[in-house]
């Protein structure tokens, strides 16, 4: 067995605001897995600025798990802790290279065609008006649940769009979920959270910064809408560790991205505590191309959440690898008449 890896830049179709800054591009790297006549394939995608592996000795460690390939999935993801990304795109190489169609990771209704996934449909920050025409756009296309990027542009305009949209749709009609990007104060964020809850907001992801735990827990001790953990849980390993956050935060809710939480290993044990402790998760995309994004996919479907999923991000790229995903009314879906494309990745 062998394995080499490399590097693609993923290029947006439409500079992609966020309350981080404006992506344009995005940085991914492959890892493949050659045994005799099989092959398997992994991304390994990181966030710059975000991401807890965004180091220097990032493609050092790339290159250290491709020589130590012959260590197995175990015990590569057990000595990856502190590289997330590099310990999905390994658990993704292994799933590929063992199985049938190195591109059907989990067999299931969802990779046959027979069953999609319900997601939301994702409006990016802007200005007015290209945050009221993406709104438009996505209601056409069909979806029931929209998450809106808010903290970048002034308050009172993402309130008043939240605004229009309530006045033609009850929140049984349009599920309405928003993702401060940790960009409001720990002072302002209770006021801001009771004018968004007049609203029936489903849900506000990271409204403080990562790293208040003490701000966080009495926001979500005394919040008015349901709060959601995302940056929060980037950088924190152990069990142990994931236990004393979520017991000291209680959230409502948690995001999972595989990318930045290890994987799908990663992922479980969040999951599994929060099935303890009866807090609520949905799994979400990291801009990952479309070959991590259908692993995400495929794992999403099993496990059989009802909630929509934030797993729409896969039209964002002039470049991106062509797949079988399509989003349609709503829903990702895997299309079996349609085929993979992989000849930019030369493998």
């Amino acid at each position: 067995m062998e394995a080499t890896y490399q590097k693609y830049i993923l290029e947006f179709k439409r500079p992609s605001g966020t309350s981080r800054g404006i992506l344009k591009t995005k940085e991914t790297w492959f890892i493949i897995v050659k045994d005799k006549n099989k092959l398997g394939i992994g991304e390994c995608g990181i966030l710059r600025s975000l991401s807890i592996d965004d180091r220097d000795d990032y493609e050092e460690k790339l290159q250290w798990t491709c020589n130590n390939i012959h260590l197995g999935k175990d015990q590569l993801w057990e000595a990856l802790m502190e590289f997330p990304s590099i310990q999905f795109g390994v658990e993704q190489a292994f799933l590929s290279l063992q199985s049938e169609n190195p591109f059907v990771l989990f067999p299931s209704e969802f990779a046959k065609e027979e069953s999609s996934i319900p997601i939301n449909g994702l409006i990016w920050m802007g200005d007015d008006s290209f945050m009221k025409e993406q709104l438009s756009a996505k209601l056409q296309e069909g979806f029931r649940c929209i998450k809106m990027k808010i903290g970048a542009i002034d308050f009172e305009q993402e309130l008043a769009i939240l605004t229009s949209i309530r006045k033609n749709y009850s929140s049984e009609e349009i599920e309405l979920r928003v993702d401060a990007n940790g960009a409001f104060s720990p002072s302002e964020a209770k006021r801001k959270l009771e004018r968004l809850s007049a609203l029936q907001i489903h849900s506000i992801e990271q409204p403080i910064k990562q790293g208040n735990w003490k701000e966080m827990a009495q926001l979500c001790a005394n919040t008015p809408l349901p709060i959601a953990l995302d940056e929060e849980l980037i950088g924190v390993f152990s069990v142990t560790k994931k236990r004393e956050l979520l017991q000291t935060i209680q959230p409502q809710y948690i995001i999972l991205k595989p990318s930045l939480v290890g994987g799908f290993r990663g992922s479980q044990e969040w999951i599994t505590l929060c099935e303890e402790l009866n807090i609520g998760w949905w799994i979400t995309s990291a801009l990952e191309s479309n070959i991590g994004l259908n692993a995400i996919a495929q794992w999403t479907f099993t496990l059989k959440s009802k909630m929509p999923q934030g797993l729409g991000t896969g039209s964002l790229y002039t470049n991106n690898i062509e797949s079988p995903l399509e989003v349609t009314n709503g829903t990702i879906q895997y299309k079996t008449d349609k085929n993979w494309d992989v000849r930019p990745l030369n493998i």
